[in-house]
């Protein structure tokens, strides 16, 4: 009889991620399955790079760096090993692993790869084109026994659910229960994230130093707890679980190759010391198109800033761009000037006495963006404004890639499972599936008239930011009960573009989740073509939560002293 509860670990939630996690989880505590994921939009771009330069690379070395350290004691331990380390190229790393020497049995999951189909199925001539797969290819590959399974492109939560469709016999129809089990692996996929890193109420966690890793204890009806292993750092509470459930999601219908999650079903509860309890999550049928992430190389870039000190910057700056913009071999395609006004009146410092201005080439000649852009800036060292010096030398120019989400009807992946004794085992896609319709959760709740005192919207909200391709995702939750209707009423489209000028002219999406107390919110295109793009100082919108929370509003005086409700 098969255990009713089913524990699985994550140790990765990034390519670069702690290299010791996997040891750690291994050797603090009880796992039945431990998950890896290594991979983001960039990271296939940077993969496919590797893979075009070498074709016997594309995968996450790193991930093959902690097998060798650890395999051998997941083994010893009964814990199987689940990662989409394999990136563009899974089969390599698969070879890779089995030259370890170890008897693990290795089992691919194969067929995301849609590279070499690309301009038969309008995808266009990327670099890469991978479908974001389901987890029913890796619940076959544990199945038929396999100690250490290794996929490419799947979503980010089938890691989670694949183990689960496995260990409780799920079938495509239990949608309430692998809607459970997607909430569950959107939770701990990024690691320490669901534990306490990067959370908005840091200075509450008594121990941030080092977050021990998430573990879903997942149940035969998807509900499941999130924890740790007992005596790691970080925390596990409802805060921290809602800052990651919001991370870059869109809105109520969480779509995925499996099933469609409703975020608006989803209930938390604290059910101990580092303990949430995550239940009544429902599912409905997935979307008939598969997501695929399209990369390319979009040109080169090149980047220079230069610092303006004490008086006049606007003057300097002004100065500085006239004469770069009449030197000659200064005219890419596209170019980007930002000033960032860091400097402060009779500053003590002289760091605190500058400004910062930044001018960003783009074009599809290297040279172009190359060395006579950064020529320019040499040749006015001695011809420029007071106090002239760059914050690095110039540099030639860099590709830098875009990412374009398309989408194939479910049927077009050959979804495979390779077995470790190389038997092919073909998955069958969903046989019913639903067209995706948006679920915002409707308008704001009004609130009555009171007195209101200006303070920063941190003071009651936590919040957690990312990006998908060129949107970028805000995410923001309280704590209370008596916040929301504050909450949900403030954020609208007029307010965050009031709060964030950047976000003026695009358009802007609002989700209210009132279940979990938080409010999405997604720009579109402030991100330009994606983080390599690097359309911002911030790429990939991480900071962009915590510069909304600087911000002041209005907030009812009878929400503000009571602290013990925060």
């Amino acid at each position: 009889m098969r255990p009713e509860m089913l524990r699985v670990g994550n140790c990765s939630g990034f390519y670069g991620d702690r290299l010791a996690a996997m040891r750690e989880m291994l050797t603090d505590g009880e796992l039945d399955v431990l998950t890896g994921d290594y991979l983001a939009e960039l990271t296939m771009l940077i993969l496919g790079r590797d893979r075009a330069k070498d074709p016997a690379t594309g995968y996450a070395k790193t991930f093959l760096v902690q097998l060798r350290e650890c395999l051998e004691l997941a083994l010893e331990r009964g814990v199987r090993i689940v990662a989409n380390a394999g990136g563009v190229n899974p089969p390599a790393l698969v070879a890779a692993i089995r030259e370890l020497g170890t008897p693990a049995r290795v089992a691919l999951v194969r067929g995301d790869d849609l590279t070499a189909r690309a301009g038969a199925l309008d995808l266009g001539t990327p670099l890469g084109a991978h479908a974001y797969l389901g987890a029913f290819g890796i619940a076959r590959a544990l199945t038929g026994g396999a100690d250490v399974v290794v996929t490419g492109r799947v979503t980010d939560a089938a890691l989670t659910v694949g183990p689960a469709i496995a260990h409780f016999d799920w079938g495509h129809d239990d949608l309430d229960a692998l809607a459970g089990a997607t909430v569950a692996g959107h939770v701990i996929e990024c690691g320490a994230q669901a534990t306490g890193g990067n959370y908005a109420f840091f200075t509450e966690i008594d121990d941030p130093l080092r977050p021990g890793f998430p573990i879903a204890e997942l149940r035969p009806d998807g509900s499941s707890v999130i924890t740790k292993h007992p005596g790691t750092g970080g925390a596990v509470t409802v805060g921290t679980v809602t800052a990651q459930l919001v991370y870059e999601i869109d809105d109520a219908r969480y779509a995925g190759p499996d099933v469609t999650t409703r975020l608006d079903t989803v209930s938390l509860r604290q059910a101990g010391p580092d303990r949430v309890e995550i239940t009544g999550v429902r599912g409905e049928a997935p979307p008939p198109d598969l997501k695929v992430s399209c990369t390319t190389v979009g040109g080169y870039r090149n980047e220079l800033t230069v610092v303006l000190t004490g008086l006049d910057v606007e003057a300097k700056a002004a100065l500085f761009r006239r004469q770069f913009e009449a030197a000659p071999g200064t005219a890419p395609a596209e170019v980007t000037w930002s000033l960032a006004r860091l400097d402060t009146a009779d500053a003590a410092t002289q760091q605190q006495a500058s400004a910062l201005l930044s001018v960003v080439a783009r074009d599809p000649d290297e040279k172009v963006a190359g060395r006579a852009f950064s020529k320019a800036a040499v040749e006015l060292a001695l011809s420029s404004y007071p106090g002239f010096f760059s914050t690095t030398p110039p540099a030639g120019a860099q590709p830098y890639g875009v990412f374009t989400a398309g989408f194939v009807p479910q049927s077009v992946p050959r979804h495979e499972v390779v077995h470790d004794d190389g038997r092919v085992e073909p998955i069958d896609p969903p046989a019913l599936t639903r067209p995706l319709e948006p679920l915002t959760g409707g308008p704001g709740i009004p609130l009555g008239a009171g007195p209101t005192r200006r303070a920063p919207l941190g003071t009651l909200a936590g919040a957690r930011s990312g990006d998908k391709g060129g949107n970028a995702n805000i995410g923001l939750w309280v704590r209370s009960d008596s916040a929301y209707p504050w909450l949900a009423s403030l954020i609208t489209e007029q307010t965050i573009r009031e709060l964030l000028p950047e976000t003026a002219a695009l358009p802007v999406r609002i989700t209210r989740l009132p279940g979990i107390r938080a409010v999405n919110v997604v720009v579109e295109g402030l991100l330009g073509a994606g983080v390599a793009y690097h359309a911002r100082f911030d790429p990939q919108a991480k900071g962009l939560g915590e510069w909304l929370r600087s911000r002041h509003v209005e907030i009812p005086v009878t929400l503000l002293p009571d602290r013990e409700e925060l």
